[in-house]
């Protein structure tokens, strides 16, 4: 059964930073690209970064890009998200996923999703 699990949501005011982290388990991590959306109520889940199964190539929305870094750590199957400079936009429910193929920043191509986890940024 595969599982991912986010942790270090928050609230945190404008200009901050949170550490995001996605634990996997069930699956050979190494085989999956990973992918970090956000979603606000009533809104569709957005894109927000997305990593190999290697680390070695990642991509990011523009809205986040400069600001957030993704990173991943097979051996402990877990992947990151840093988000820094943080503004009240930002604010959303943070979900990981996990893809068997090369990376996407398209939410239907990923086979497994974590229950996601809430960040809220106050002006």
């Amino acid at each position: 059964q595969v599982q991912l699990v986010e942790s270090g949501g928050g609230l945190v005011q404008a200009g901050g930073s949170l550490r995001l982290s996605c634990a996997a388990s069930g699956l050979t991590f190494s085989n999956y690209a990973m992918g970090w959306f956000r979603q606000d109520p009533g809104n569709e889940r957005d894109f927000v970064a997305t990593i190999n199964w290697s680390g070695s190539t990642t991509y990011y929305a523009d809205s986040v890009k400069g600001r957030f870094t993704i990173s991943r750590d097979n051996a402990k199957k877990t992947v990151y998200l840093q988000m820094n400079s943080l503004k009240p936009e930002d604010t959303a429910v943070y979900y990981c996923a996990a893809r068997s193929g090369t990376y996407s920043s398209r939410a239907t191509d990923y086979n497994y999703w974590g229950q996601g986890t809430q960040v809220t940024v106050s002006s």
